[in-house]
């Protein structure tokens, strides 16, 4: 076999290869000598099909499958040959393949980039610095409450106020004409929700259960509806009903809600303080992890092998489909999203993908056993048989894999923090674990509450 290899530009590589026709030909007599021994034809005894015979009806069909065979092996062969490492499959090219001549293909495959780490220190991180006072526990449970709410009906002369739902007809126009998705009838609605247009639920506050009322209102100017957008509605609304929000007793009840079934209050804030302190612990995590991995992409510059964008790309829209289906969204087409949607998010996360993978071999970084143990009974800590959680993941590769590399991306974060300057930031609860304000596309950064 000879082989030849071209660099055609960046990480490209065309490979001419070569095998003489001698392996071919021998290749396919030898599989067109175990057919005869199985093959069954007409006039002839099993087994005993004459070599000719089974040439001629089957050498075609048995010829094009060892060429595909003899290219296969043959790119591999060609690959280890030249020391290289193929960042998806090839696009094989056949030359010449016509029996009686060597057989000549060219097979075109992009490699993995030599990366040259950068340096470490130039990296600043912010770690945040925070407890959980009692405070902040005594909000959470407030909040759990709040969440855990019902509404009963209020008293026929009481009016709705912001917080309370209501029960509604209401049917919209503009300057007189009637519009699109403008009408419904038995609408629930909670004040205060955001659901509807600025000024909708403002203008229901103040009306009791059989009160009639015109609530004119400004569509926005990014509402998603081209036809409405900036334009002046006047929705005619009825309140058939006003409900009053109801908050649940902190009582037994209420705390095996949350699978706490002993201990009574005492009991339930200490378990709810170990939560808290759980995502407090994870949220600072995720902010210095976020702060590394974006450090590690300004020191670094990265050539990206196409074959490995458009694998990302792929997975990246089919997540987006099991989320939609998720919404209700049901038989939405991956292949029907465009690439370009998903191309920035696929190029980044290669492009991590390939500067991690560097220095976990540079440093030679193994995911430690102590820590992955510590993680999944972290895990399992949450769950009422945890020995069970714990088996399960040592019980199941695929799971106890993602936990290592889980973990292995860990050790990579510390690595980096070694070099890195990091500064450490006290702050409270509440701002440890609010998300960081996303990165534009020119940089600047933009608080993702607003956004």
């Amino acid at each position: 076999m000879q082989v030849s290899l071209e660099t055609t530009s960046g990480l490209e590589r065309r490979l001419t290869i070569t095998v003489p026709a001698a392996t071919v030909e021998t290749q396919v007599d030898d599989r067109l000598k175990k057919m005869s021994k199985q093959v069954k034809l007409d006039g002839f005894r099993p087994g005993k099909v004459p070599f000719k015979v089974v040439k001629k009806r089957y050498g075609q069909s048995a010829r094009q499958e060892v060429l595909g065979e003899v290219m296969q092996s043959s790119y591999m062969e060609a690959v280890i040959k030249e020391e290289l490492h193929p960042a998806g499959a090839p696009k094989i090219e056949p030359k010449t393949i016509e029996e009686g001549s060597d057989l000549e293909f060219v097979a075109v495959l992009e490699v993995y980039p030599e990366i040259e780490l950068g340096d470490f220190s130039k990296i600043a991180v912010e770690k945040p610095v925070a407890e959980v006072a009692d405070e902040d526990v005594s909000k959470m449970l407030e909040t759990l409450r709040e969440q855990s709410k019902t509404f009963e009906d209020a008293a026929e002369d009481a009016a709705a106020e912001m917080g309370d739902t209501v029960v509604i007809d209401f049917k919209g126009s503009i300057d007189g004409e009637e519009f699109e998705g403008g009408a419904a009838e038995d609408q629930n609605l909670e004040l205060g929700s955001g659901r509807m247009i600025p000024g909708f639920e403002d203008g229901i506050a103040g009306m009791k259960a059989g009160e009639a009322k015109d609530v004119t209102v400004t569509f926005p100017e990014d509402y998603q509806a081209e036809d409405l957008k900036g334009k002046e509605a006047v929705f005619a609304i009825t309140v058939k009903k006003v409900q009053k929000p109801a908050l649940p007793e902190m009582d037994e009840e209420f705390f095996a809600r949350y699978g706490v079934k002993e201990g009574g209050m005492e009991g339930f804030r200490t378990e709810i303080t170990k939560n808290m302190n759980r995502e407090l612990t994870q949220a600072v995590k995720n902010k210095v992890k976020n702060q590394v991995m974006d450090g590690l992409l300004e020191v670094h510059t990265v050539d990206l092998p196409d074959a490995l964008v458009e694998q990302e790309i792929d997975r990246l829209k089919e997540q987006a489909v099991q989320r939609f289906a998720g919404q209700g969204m049901q038989g939405l087409d991956a292949s029907a999203l465009p690439g370009e949607m998903f191309k920035a998010e696929a190029e980044k996360r290669v492009r991590l993908g390939l500067i991690v993978g560097e220095i976990v071999n540079a440093k030679e970084l193994k995911a430690d056993d102590d820590r992955v143990r510590a993680m999944i009974e972290e895990i399992a800590s949450a769950y009422q048989e945890p020995q069970q959680v714990i088996d399960w993941y040592y019980g199941n590769e695929q799971q106890l894999s993602q936990v290592q590399y889980v973990v292995l991306e860990e050790q990579v974060v510390d690595t980096i923090l070694e070099a890195a300057q990091v500064t450490e930031n006290t702050c409270s609860y509440e701002e440890a674990i609010k998300p960081a304000p996303a990165k534009t596309e020119e940089g600047a950064e933009e608080d993702e509450a607003e956004a």
